[in-house]
């Protein structure tokens, strides 16, 4: 009779020793190739589930640093704007030169070819060069319409003042004959691209920069409000839509909501009553800039805009209340701008949301950490400093003479004759109005021949 053999397994058999399977000893066996099909996939559904674990806790870790990181820059772009804001216009000044500098790079690369701008030197030049010119013919205008006074008496800053616009369209000219002269075969396409997009990007963010900056000199609060207003929309759209959004808004930003959309504006409406009522108290953030020096400290004195004033109003005579009501037109401003804020500049946020699809792309760059590029941050910013520069001189306004206004129609529209004439007539009236003595305005003839020298270098200069 032949033994039999030792150690020899037969797949329906659990073990050699006759021993029943263990729970353990069918994971174990699983693993094998004669395993059940079902063991093997309940393995490898448990194989998955363990590798997923890592992979939400490393998830979960970046989005904490995300958020930590986005809050503390949150609190320093706050804190550094306020500061600036308190310590002068100056230094807000610089602060909108700096977005439009870096949103403008950050608008150019997203369409820059590497390989393609290796092969064409001046390309970024190119770029650049019609940012410095587009910066200096805006900003330019800003400086010499705001401080005309200044600008218009000094010897070596009138000829650039007169011939700004002429100066400025010949830099412009330059540039331009440059890129025709750099155009090379086989680039093209891609040449004239970068052309019209640097144009784009310069009238998107340049143009509308510019208008910011004119709010500002214009008073604080044409600067300040406009970009709360918009800030406060963007925080409760987000509180808001989180709370009770059901409706999608736009396809283009999934996570908008009607509800979001209706209740920021409402909040924002509130937000801006507050607001003007305690900003309008202090002539500081209500007067227009006449020294880039001045500060919180010092502050700023002028007439202030009737908008400012409270006038009295009644309820129509149908309502049945006879009672009078003290309200600044100002408050009535406000509703304009938090519904433009509201309704209308988000679409500046959409139009980049779209922008950055087409370009499949999450942010514009990199500038702020935790916030993505500086674009990201001020792409409703922007459509609403251009609706507050139009809205104030359309309806808020008061057009009136200007100490640099007269000095320039004085240059440029009178003889040098003529002007010692407009002197001596102020002379007189300032002496009979009390305000100074005949002695502070006697004038000898060596005073005199000084100042028609004066004036006639200044016209010449001019001419």
């Amino acid at each position: 009779m032949a033994k039999a053999k030792r150690n020899v397994k037969f797949q329906h058999r659990g073990h050699g020793d006759g021993r029943r399977e263990s729970f353990s000893d069918m994971s174990e066996n699983a693993s094998e190739p004669g395993s059940p099909t079902r063991n093997g996939k309940l393995l490898e559904s448990t194989r998955e589930e363990a590798e997923a674990l890592p992979d939400k806790g490393a998830e979960f870790e970046k989005k904490k640093q995300t958020f930590i990181t986005r809050t503390i820059w949150t609190i320093i772009m706050i804190a550094g704007f306020f500061a600036a804001m308190l310590a002068g216009h100056i230094y807000l000044v610089a602060i909108i030169t700096a977005v439009q500098i870096i949103s403008f790079k950050e608008v150019i690369a997203i369409a820059n070819v590497p390989s393609r701008a290796r092969s064409l030197r001046f390309t970024k030049s190119l770029n650049w060069y019609f940012l410095a010119t587009a910066m200096y013919y805006l900003d330019g205008e800003s400086v010499i319409y705001y401080f005309k006074h200044i600008v218009l008496v000094e010897k070596v800053l009138l000829p650039l003042a007169t011939h700004h616009r002429f100066i400025s369209f010949m830099l412009y000219i330059f540039g331009f004959v440059f890129f025709v002269g750099s155009l090379q075969k086989g680039h093209y396409r891609f040449q004239f691209t970068q052309f019209a997009w640097t144009h784009m990007a310069l009238f998107f963010i340049v143009v509308q920069s510019h208008f910011i900056m004119n709010n500002l000199f214009e008073g604080m609060i044409w600067f300040f409000l406009p970009a709360s207003l918009v800030i406060t929309n963007d925080i409760f759209a987000y509180i808001c839509g989180i709370t009770f959004g059901r409706t999608q808004l736009i396809k283009l930003s999934p996570k908008k909501t009607v509800e979001g959309f209706v209740g920021a504006w409402i909040m924002t409406i509130i937000f801006g009553l507050i607001m003007t009522n305690v900003l309008m108290r202090y002539s500081y953030f209500t007067c227009p800039v006449n020294n880039l020096g001045a500060n919180i400290f010092t502050g700023l004195e002028c007439t202030p805009n009737p908008v400012f004033i409270p006038k009295s109003y009644h309820l129509p005579a149908w309502t049945g209340v006879a009672r009078e009501y003290m309200v600044a037109p100002m408050q009535f401003h406000i509703l304009a701008f938090a519904t433009f804020a509201s309704l209308i500049a988000p679409f500046g946020g959409f139009f980049a949301s779209g922008l950055k699809r087409s370009f499949k792309i999450k942010d514009f760059g990199e500038s702020i950490p935790g916030h993505g590029g500086m674009t990201d941050r001020m792409d409703c910013q922007f459509i609403m400093g251009l609706f507050a520069y139009m809205y104030y001189h359309s309806f808020i306004v008061v057009y009136k003479a200007s100490v640099g206004g007269v000095i320039e129609t004085a240059i440029n529209g009178l003889t040098p004759e003529e002007q010692l004439e407009v002197v001596r007539g102020l002379s007189k009236y300032l002496a009979n109005q009390g305000v100074v003595t005949a002695k502070h305005l006697t004038i000898d003839d060596e005073e005199a021949a000084l100042i028609e020298s004066y004036v006639y270098d200044s016209i010449r200069i001019f001419l």
